[in-house]
């Protein structure tokens, strides 16, 4: 699975300026959301290939989109990666339970989310 388009979702502008730039320089079609709702929304409008999705943030949070995106048999093929500054195990291993595939730890360095992402097209999560 190629992924080109991506959907940034941050509540926090700084944040989703930061990804957008990274990922615009390495090539990637960039959208942004700014909580969880703007997401599900933009998704079903959008079909992005991949979420880097916050988790804290105001209305439906990071942990409830994934889970509204995982559940949901029209958006379950998309993949999201968790973008959090939590960095305990069970924040980990509870992105996975709602759905995610992997997670990265802010500030999020380029080199390893172009890794996670290449995993991800190449099917390795």
């Amino acid at each position: 699975m190629a992924i080109q388009k991506i959907l940034v979702v941050d509540d926090s502008f700084t944040d989703r300026f930061y990804l957008t730039e990274l990922l615009v320089d390495a090539g990637f079609t960039v959208m942004t959301a700014e909580n969880g709702e703007e997401c599900l929304e933009k998704v079903a409008a959008e079909a992005p290939d991949l979420v880097l999705m916050d988790v804290v943030m105001p209305g439906l949070n990071g942990f409830q989109a994934t889970r509204a995106l995982s559940k949901n048999p029209l958006t379950a093929h998309i993949p999201v990666i968790m973008c959090t500054g939590k960095e305990q195990a069970t924040d980990r291993l509870w992105a996975l339970r709602q759905g995610a595939k992997d997670c990265a730890i802010k500030p999020v360095q380029l080199d390893e989310l172009l890794s996670k992402i290449r995993a991800l097209e190449n099917g390795q999560t």
